[in-house]
């Protein structure tokens, strides 16, 4: 019996005494200081105000800069409605100064010879203000055709130059800035035959 008894004792010794669950403990809830809280309330609404000042700041730099740019572009186009008007004088000088071929002048008088030289100088001094201002000619004689600063008033069929080059060039075009003022008037080579 001594033998069974410390079997028995042996066993229990070798088993893990079992540990009942333990009741979760509980703190007693942290006071919560009012200062605190309205301190975390002003730190969110400062975050709200700091962001909402930072939008409003880059949308004011954006619109500084529009306007800039609006503004610099107002003054570029702003002389588009009169410069269209006075191209038809720079025309009429064009067409002047090629009625006075090299040839008749010769035979010319010299108030004849004057008056030429004065509408040559005229001219270039108008093409000199366009440039001052923004207008530059285009004269594409040789270019491809480009619709954007070209209209096509007929067709050329010629092998000495590829399909879709300008040939000639009736009138003159122009632009102010980027935009066309006046497309140029042009014939454009098309394959012969």
């Amino acid at each position: 019996m001594i033998e069974d008894a410390t079997e028995d004792t042996m066993a229990e010794e070798r088993k893990t005494p079992e540990v009942p669950e333990a009741d979760p403990v509980t703190l007693p809830e942290a006071e919560v200081d009012p200062r605190d809280a309205e301190m975390l309330v002003l730190k969110e609404e400062a975050g709200r105000s700091k962001d909402q000042l930072l939008r409003t700041l880059a949308e004011m730099d954006n619109l500084r800069k529009r306007t800039e740019r609006e503004k610099a572009e107002a003054t570029l186009y702003a002389a588009s409605n009169f410069a269209r008007d006075i191209l038809s004088i720079s025309d009429n000088m064009d067409r002047a100064l090629a009625t006075a071929e090299a040839d008749h002048l010769k035979e010319a008088t010299e108030p004849v010879k004057n008056l030429v030289a004065g509408v040559e100088m005229t001219r270039r001094e108008l093409l000199n203000v366009f440039e001052r201002h923004g207008i530059k000619r285009v004269d594409p004689m040789g270019e491809k055709f480009d619709p954007h600063f070209h209209q096509a008033v007929y067709e050329v069929p010629t092998n000495e130059q590829p399909p879709g080059t300008v040939v000639q060039v009736m009138q003159a075009g122009f632009k102010i800035g980027e935009r066309v003022l006046r497309p140029a008037m042009v014939g454009v080579a098309k394959a012969a035959g």
